[in-house]
């Protein structure tokens, strides 16, 4: 059974991210809540997932409580009209989203810096419907695997 916006059930995936249009999609997938290994803390288990006539692959993360946030507000941020930069300069891939002041369009770059050291950009669509959609995506990662700062 899925839930409103193309999300599953609990126990499912969610897709906390999902840009696309014109043939491409950039999607951040929550598969579950983890216990790391350092000190018992707590995850959400997740992947990139970027697929193109041209490129197609996945890029595992992890996200803790702080990136949650942080979304949020670079989620205002670009409501706003202003392109966006996510998670940059810390440990996991780090997203960056340019605006296209001429079209409803945006270029999606995720770069890796720890793992597979490799950078991929992609245009997809952003109307502006897109946005509620993506505000509700958030609030169903955190109602469906609910993160403390006690667990970050």
């Amino acid at each position: 059974m899925e839930k409103p916006g193309g999300v599953g059930m609990a126990g499912d995936s969610v897709d906390l991210i999902r840009l696309e249009g014109d043939g491409n999609s950039v999607v951040l997938r929550i598969t579950g809540k983890e216990q790391q290994m350092r000190a018992g803390a707590y995850a959400l288990a997740g992947e990139f997932v970027v697929d193109t006539p041209f490129v197609r692959g996945t890029l595992a993360t992890w996200l803790v409580p702080e990136d949650l946030r942080r979304w949020q507000q670079a989620l205002d941020s670009l409501d706003a009209g202003q392109d966006i930069t996510w998670r940059e300069g810390g440990r996991a891939p780090w997203l960056f989203i340019e605006l296209d002041e001429d079209d409803d369009r945006c270029q999606v770059t995720i770069e890796d810096h720890s793992m597979s050291l490799t950078t991929v950009t992609v245009t997809v669509s952003l109307a502006d419907a897109w946005f509620d959609d993506a505000y509700r995506r958030l609030d169903l990662v955190w109602d469906t695997w609910p993160l403390s700062e006690d667990e970050d």
